[in-house]
């Protein structure tokens, strides 16, 4: 039976009445009362951005055909429900792959436009919305709308990073890269703090398309923030023997004990040191370099019932990295180390959206497992230092932030709100606009 919840699991729904639609043509979908409407796809958001609890969602899954592709430009156009996991498989055979992808292939066209999403390569290609040329978008007063940079202009940047809020979109176009290879050329090297983070990350960035890096928030003093920084391009080598594609589901909810400090520390630490040497190159497939985690299905369920809190911000670049340092020790001195915290740089081109998240800086993804009160008062906490730096924090991950925090994190938000459709809403835009 599908589950109509977010990612993380939390918060718990208590009553969703769930509508669908299966055709690019005719009206919305709508309750008969005045409760508001939200679009639903693969649920891969992580807190309450993706449910309307005591309204209803619009399923989108059934608007799942390609519509057009020339191969001249790259230009794919394809219905809104189309995954990210489907364009690969068809496309990458054909010598092409996505422009932006995020950490899961599990994400639709649709829900990659209302997230603005980005991926490794924002230091060179930005968010997602940079390369959509146009969508199609539907309103509850039956309007069929083409939005694009010269085309209903405002709705086109409202929509990008628009939380789902501003109508349904029904297809999309895309502009896809092209590639000769399957392959990555990658280099993974060992940092063993911060600092060197930084000097690696600006010597290799301007080398490479695309960066991340896996860092250990159990360790303090010389080592704070150790990790790995993952690097490659696509390549144009190849092998004989293509990696099989499989996905083996996490077999439970997790025990209380995996999610222990002394687990945390010790898994970290053999994590760091599966690597022995300090560079390694490799020619690497892209599914495991960009969808490590696809690879175990419902992974979620690592952090068990009471579900888990995804965190990431964005914080400008300072000369030391202090801010960046502070968080860091905040996190190590609470004992709620991640397994998944991932440290990135974002570069300096801006995004269409008029909510999207990524500015020029550093961005820190964390999961925490929910404990309660413990765990949301660290994220306040956090909150604080961001939010001081002049950071935002990505509300397509959250489930917890203040209104005050969101007034923060999006100066435009008097600019977007005139376009959000009146009958569309969602438990976070209710809970950050302090509405029930």
């Amino acid at each position: 039976m599908r589950r109509y919840e977010s990612w993380g699991r939390y918060p718990k729904i208590r009553d969703q009445k769930v509508l669908r639609i299966s055709s690019t043509k005719g009206s919305l979908p709508l309750p008969e009362d005045e409760r508001s409407v939200l679009p639903f796809a693969l649920g891969r958001s992580y807190g309450d951005s993706c449910i309307n609890d005591n309204n209803a969602i619009i399923d989108t899954l059934a608007l799942s055909h390609f519509i057009s592709f020339d191969p001249s430009t790259g230009i794919l156009r394809a219905e809104s429900g189309v995954s990210l996991a489907t364009i690969l498989q068809v496309f990458v055979p054909k010598g092409w792959f996505l422009p932006v992808t995020p950490g899961t292939k599990f994400v639709t066209l649709g829900g990659a436009i209302a997230n603005d999403i980005h991926g490794k390569n924002h230091h060179r290609a930005g968010t997602f919305g940079r390369h959509v040329t146009q969508f199609g978008l539907l309103r509850s007063n039956g309007e069929h709308l083409t939005c694009s940079p010269t085309q209903n202009t405002e709705l086109f940047k409202a929509t990008i990073g628009g939380l789902g809020l501003t109508g349904l979109i029904l297809w999309v176009e895309i502009k896809l890269t092209p590639i000769k290879s399957p392959y990555l050329d990658t280099r993974t090297i060992k940092f063993r703090n911060l600092d060197e983070f930084v000097e690696i990350s600006r010597e290799n960035d301007p080398i490479y398309d695309y960066s991340v890096s896996w860092v250990d928030c159990t360790t303090e003093g010389d080592e704070l923030g150790r990790g790995l920084f993952m690097a490659g391009n696509f390549s144009e080598r190849t092998k004989s023997r293509q990696p099989m594609s499989l996905a083996l589901p996490f077999p439970c909810q997790a025990p209380s004990w995996l999610l222990n400090s002394y687990f945390m520390r010790s898994f970290n630490t053999l994590y760091y040191n599966k690597q022995r040497a300090r560079t390694v190159d490799a020619l690497t497939h892209y599914e495991p370099f960009f969808y490590p985690l696809d690879a175990i299905l419902n992974w979620n369920r690592m952090y068990g019932k009471r579900g888990f809190f995804q965190y990431q911000f964005v914080v400008p670049f300072d000369q030391k990295g202090e801010t960046i340092k502070e968080i860091f020790r905040r996190i190590t001195r609470s004992k709620r180390a991640s397994f998944l915290a991932v440290l990135k740089t974002f570069g300096d081109l801006e995004s269409p959206g008029m909510m999207s998240f990524p500015k020029k800086g550093i961005t820190l993804a964390l999961d925490f497992a929910n404990d309660g009160a413990p765990t949301l008062a660290l994220m306040n906490e956090l909150d604080t230092i961001v939010l001081g730096a002049g950071g935002s924090i990505y509300p397509a991950k959250d489930a917890r932030m203040s209104h005050a925090a969101f007034l923060a994190s999006h100066p435009r938000l008097a600019e977007f709100e005139p376009h959000i459709d009146p009958r569309f809403s969602s438990s976070f835009w209710r809970r950050v606009r302090n509405e029930r």
